[in-house]
C-alpha cells in the first residue's frame, strides 16, 4: 500500500499499464542519452560499445523496492541516481573509466509512467555528475509486484591493468576515499523520525527530515561517490582496491583474505564514531591500498596500513570483528 501511494503521489498522469510498453520507451528513452563509448545505442537487440583495448569491466546490482529503497522515503530522481552510483563505484573499483549502464526496471502496471520518467532523470544526472561521457545505451521493461531496478555498467581500462582486490603487500597503505558512516547515519535517522505510528515509512516526515538533515538523508537516498578517484588510484599505483557497499570493515575484510594479508586501521583516521565508520554501510566510497611512500591522489585518505597476516582486519593493531551490513541477516553495528 505505501508503494502504491507513494508512486501516485509522485505524479497525475498515465499508468505503464494504460500506456504499454512501446509509449513508455517513447517518454523514458529521450531523457536518456547512450554516451560516448557507444557505437550503437537503443533500438536494436543489442547495444554496440567501443572497446579500445579488447578489455572492459562489467558489473551488475539490483534495487527491490523494501529491502533496497522504501518509496515513502526515495523520489523517483533518487532511485535512479543510486541505482546509476552503485553501479559506477563499483566499475571505478577496478581502475576503470565508467563507459554505459543497461538498465532493467520492473513495475507495477498501476505505476505513473511519471515514476519511470523520474528514475530516468535520475540515471541521467547522475552520470553527468559521477562520470561524464557515461549513457544508458539499453534496458528493460517489465511488469511486478513491486518495483525493482536492475543496472548492469561497463567501464573502459583504457589499457590499464585492472585493480584487484588481491594485490594488498604488507608494508602498504591502506587509504579510503569518500565518506565514512554517513548513509548509515542517514538511514538511522529515516527509521527513527521518518515512520508513522506503526513504525511504517512516511513520506511527509521523509521530506521534514530530507529539509532538517539534507546531508545525511542524502548520503542514504542518492549518494555521491567519488566515481573519478578510481581511475586515479590506478594511475597512482594502487595495488588492491574495492567499492565499500557493505561497510568499511566487512569490506576491508574482502580484501585482506584475498590478498592473504591484514588491514590495521587506525582510529583515530576515522572520526569521532569508530564503530559507524566501519559499520556503516552504503557510502560507496573507495577502500584500496597503495605502496609505502606513494602521494596518494585526491581525495583518498590514509586511514591504515597492511601488515603480514593471514586475512583479518584491525584496529590499532588489535584484532576486530568485520561488522557491516549482510543482505539476507542484515546490520551487525552501525548507527542506531
Amino acid at each position: 500500500m505505501e508503494q502504491a501511494e507513494r508512486a501516485a503521489s509522485a505524479s497525475v498522469g498515465p499508468s505503464v499499464g494504460e500506456l504499454g510498453e512501446a509509449a513508455v520507451l517513447a517518454r523514458i528513452l529521450p531523457r536518456l542519452g547512450s554516451g560516448d563509448a557507444a557505437l550503437l545505442g537503443p533500438g536494436d537487440d543489442a547495444a554496440v560499445l567501443a572497446a579500445a583495448d579488447g578489455r572492459y569491466v562489467v558489473t551488475t546490482d539490483l534495487m527491490v523496492h523494501g529491502p533496497d529503497f522504501r518509496l515513502a522515503w526515495s523520489t523517483p530522481h533518487d532511485l535512479g541516481w543510486k541505482a546509476a552510483a552503485t553501479n559506477l563505484t563499483d566499475v571505478a573499483a577496478m581502475g576503470a573509466r565508467p563507459t554505459a549502464l543497461v538498465v532493467a526496471i520492473a513495475a507495477p502496471p498501476a505505476t505513473p509512467v511519471a515514476v519511470l520518467e523520474g528514475i530516468a532523470d535520475g540515471l541521467r544526472d547522475a552520470l553527468a555528475t559521477l562520470a561524464p561521457g557515461a549513457g544508458v545505451v539499453g534496458g528493460d521493461l517489465s511488469a511486478s509486484s513491486v518495483l525493482t531496478i536492475a543496472v548492469t555498467a561497463f567501464g573502459d581500462l583504457e589499457g590499464r591493468r585492472p585493480v584487484l582486490r588481491s594485490g594488498a603487500r604488507p608494508g602498504d597503505v591502506l587509504a579510503h576515499a569518500g565518506a565514512r558512516g554517513d548513509a548509515a547515519r542517514g538511514l538511522a535517522l529515516l527509521f527513527a523520525e521518518a515512520v508513522d505510528a506503526e513504525g511504517e515509512p512516511d513520506a511527509a516526515a521523509a521530506e521534514r527530515l530530507r529539509a532538517a538533515h539534507p546531508a545525511l538523508v542524502h548520503a542514504q537516498l542518492a549518494p555521491r561517490p567519488p566515481v573519478g578517484a578510481g581511475v586515479a588510484a590506478a594511475l597512482a599505483g594502487a595495488t588492491a582496491m574495492l567499492d565499500v557497499s557493505d561497510g568499511l570493515a566487512r569490506d576491508a575484510l574482502r580484501i585482506a583474505k584475498a590478498s592473504g594479508v591484514d588491514l590495521d586501521f587506525d582510529s583515530a583516521s576515522l572520526g569521532p564514531d569508530v564503530r559507524v565508520a566501519l559499520a556503516g554501510a552504503e557510502d560507496h566510497g573507495l577502500l584500496a591500498t597503495f605502496p609505502a611512500g606513494s602521494a596518494l591522489p585526491e581525495p583518498f585518505e590514509a586511514i591504515g596500513r597492511v601488515l603480514e597476516g593471514d586475512g583479518g582486519i584491525r584496529v590499532d593493531g588489535a584484532p576486530a570483528d568485520a561488522l557491516g551490513w549482510d543482505p539476507y541477516s542484515g546490520w551487525d553495528g552501525g548507527a542506531g
